[in-house]
């Protein structure tokens, strides 16, 4: 365990250095000249106030700026700072922290998976919007709440961290959220029905990555050839299509190599007819007695078939992370018409969750001998929420910023004053 106390706000920093935050602010647009909000304090504000702290209006967010700042401002200086231009800082300050996470990441593959780089896992999900937003954001289909954003989400689940956010209307197509290309090269994508395309799984081959995926109800790619035996009486599979053969399939496990045919993608108005070799993996489901059936590239000298179907389990972390970034960083909390706010509330959630999962992989390797394996991640965010505020106050100081009891009172007296001045009140009338 390390003997330095600031460990968390050294390592926070050298991720988001101050002088970067002020320079990107000035390159965003959102800071033109010096004035009286810091980007510092409201980077830091915002992340570890917004989602974990329940500060869901612009009013409480402004009070902890004013109380960090050890300054009183005017609502106008802080409402006209949620504007396209705070949009472009959030975003950069993300795609930032993910780069920066990215190069200082350790290499957790096991022996079976060492000759990869990742795996990989794709996904989104809707933030629910008001129906006036619709034009910028609409929904898939027709609803009371006609808008919604769609934030397609790339994890790494050996990082256990985003890899890349985007942000779309919710009727965009789920493939049209993941554009393939050389990055995906060494790397393991663990596919989601939703994205189930068989021109995806020939790029992803082209650009030398490769898959797992649930093979498709209506998928019936022919058997070519079988890469395990088995003892005992066992059918003839060659040849066949998997509809004529599951029905009839007595072993546990088929592992086999298949064709696939497919239409590449439209140029100049005319598509091409292909096809692949790909390998299928059917697995008998003990508890429903059926074959859960795979498809994917990894050769079967690589991965055997329970190998391929347990990293394909792999897929439930993406779902952990969007729990955690609704349930506990106030992903969906958008109770607003103002399309700025909305996309700066989303971004703000992914900067929590990268601070968060940062300090959980601090926390971790720090408690290695006797915790490692009780650092559950959604009990970690709950006690990370209710430390946030601790948090924001450490590094602040780290920063060379300190709160002042005197601007804590003076944000009391003032934000304490009911506006409605002209308003009667019963006890005026008993009480002195």
């Amino acid at each position: 365990m390390t003997n330095d106390p600031q460990i968390i706000e050294k390592n926070l920093c050298s991720i988001f250095p101050p002088d970067w935050l002020r320079q990107t602010a000035h390159e965003t647009g959102l800071v033109k000249r010096e004035r009286k909000i810091d980007p510092v304090i409201m980077f830091w504000v915002l992340t570890l106030g917004f989602g974990v702290q329940l500060q869901h209006t612009l009013a409480s967010l402004k009070r902890s700026y004013e109380k960090a700042a050890t300054k009183k401002i005017s609502d106008g200086s802080w409402y006209e700072r949620f504007t396209p231009e705070l949009v472009a800082f959030l975003q950069a300050c993300v795609m930032h922290g993910i780069e920066q996470l990215t190069q200082e990441q350790n290499k957790h593959l096991s022996e079976k998976l060492s000759q990869f780089e990742d795996v990989l896992i794709q996904n989104s999900s809707i933030v629910r919007l008001h129906s006036s937003l619709s034009e910028k954001w609409p929904a898939a289909r027709i609803r009371t709440v006609a808008a919604g954003v769609k934030v397609g989400l790339l994890v790494s689940a050996i990082a256990n961290e985003p890899k890349n956010v985007a942000l779309y209307a919710e009727s965009t197509n789920e493939l049209k959220t993941l554009r393939m290309g050389p990055w995906i090269k060494n790397r393991i994508l663990l596919i989601d029905l939703g994205f189930y395309k068989h021109q995806l799984f020939a790029r992803i081959q082209d650009n030398g990555g490769y898959f797992v995926s649930r093979l498709k109800n209506n998928a019936d790619p022919l058997i070519v050839n079988v890469n395990s035996t088995h003892r005992g009486r066992s059918i003839d599979v060659k040849g066949k299509c998997i509809s004529e053969v599951l029905p009839h399939l007595k072993r546990q496990v088929l592992d086999a190599d298949v064709e696939i045919s497919f239409k590449r993608r439209d140029y100049n108005g005319k598509q091409k007819n292909d096809s692949e070799m790909f390998r299928m993996i059917a697995i008998m489901n003990k508890e429903t007695e059926k074959y859960h059936t795979y498809i994917t590239n990894i050769p079967s000298d690589v991965l055997d078939a329970e190998d391929i179907a347990k990293l394909y389990g792999a897929r439930w972390d993406i779902e952990l992370v969007f729990k955690e970034l609704k349930s506990r960083y106030a992903m969906d909390v958008v109770n607003t018409t103002n399309k700025n706010i909305v996309e700066a509330y989303i971004w703000i959630a992914m900067l929590t969750l990268l601070v968060s999962r940062r300090i959980y992989t601090i926390v971790r390797s720090n408690n290695e001998k006797e915790m490692k394996l009780r650092y559950t991640q959604l009990r970690w965010s709950t006690i990370f929420s209710e430390n946030a505020n601790n948090q924001l106050r450490l590094i602040l100081k780290y920063c060379g910023i300190e709160m002042s009891l005197e601007m804590i009172m003076e944000v009391y007296s003032s934000q304490a004053l009911d506006p409605h001045v002209n308003r009667q009140r019963f006890r005026e009338e008993w009480w002195a």
